[in-house]
């Protein structure tokens, strides 16, 4: 049975996260799943690479399903597209070998967008923290760059969360100015790992914000490390700014 792996882009402000639920139709896979039976009058089994929570949106998410019947990877696209809300969109569709499953990725980027302004833009507000006053960036910089390697984040993983190992190796950490002016100061943290936990993304840039805000050493983030314990962290973010950005196989 042919396979197809897709790339999606997605704005989630509007939806309840990326997993089906049976309480709403209004999440992402969900609404994915109705235009594919739409589009191919069966029933379409298909999985993703990370389960966004409710506001996250996506660059890079990637899906897979399966199929009884041979169409051209152009054609898969863009059908679905026709048949999708505009806050979802099919960037790409690839044939891919039967086994494939996009949970199983090597790493995976995700972005978070934080604005120090005092007044943040309303086109913004969907897309962003927003923190008034200034942030120390060097601070930040350093207290990130700790995260690097492999280290267990259980004080990085929501409470109550269930995992088998809260072991992870992050790749990259880092955190810039992506934009700084008379009208808005967006800083921008950008981490790659092999996997994350549950908020542990948001659950980073809370901790992050508390150095930059000058009420803890760039030192705690390793006592924080060290404690595995939620509660000696700093806040869990809000949704609105994280991305996902990537997903890499192979």
């Amino acid at each position: 049975m042919p396979a197809w792996k897709v790339t999606l882009e997605y704005d989630g402000a509007r939806y309840r996260g990326w997993q089906s639920q049976k309480n709403t139709e209004r999440t992402v896979q969900g609404v994915l799943v109705r235009a594919a039976r739409e589009l191919f009058g069966e029933e379409v089994s298909l999985g993703g690479a990370g389960r966004t929570d409710a506001g996250v949106h996506a660059l890079g998410q990637v899906a897979a399903f399966a199929l009884e019947r041979t169409i051209a990877p152009a054609a898969v696209a863009r059908a679905l597209n026709a048949r999708l809300p505009d806050a979802v969109r099919v960037m790409s569709a690839e044939e891919a070998p039967a086994s494939f499953h996009p949970r199983f990725a090597r790493d995976k980027t995700y972005r978070y967008r934080m604005c120090s302004a005092d007044v943040m833009s309303p086109f913004e507000r969907r897309y962003a923290w927003h923190i008034s006053g200034a942030l120390d960036v060097d601070a930040m910089q350093a207290a990130a760059k700790m995260l690097e390697g492999e280290h267990n984040f259980a004080a990085f993983q929501a409470t109550g969360s269930d995992t088998k190992t809260t072991v992870r190796t992050i790749l990259q950490s880092t955190i810039q100015s992506a934009i700084s002016n008379q009208q808005s100061a967006i800083l921008v943290y950008e981490v790659t790992g092999d996997g994350f936990l549950r908020h542990m993304v948001r659950a980073i840039v809370g901790t992050l914000v508390e150095v930059g805000r000058g009420r803890r050493p760039v030192s705690w983030m390793a006592d924080v490390l060290a404690s595995r314990d939620r509660g000696v962290a700093g806040p869990t973010a809000p949704s609105a700014g994280l991305f996902l950005v990537r997903v890499s196989y192979g």
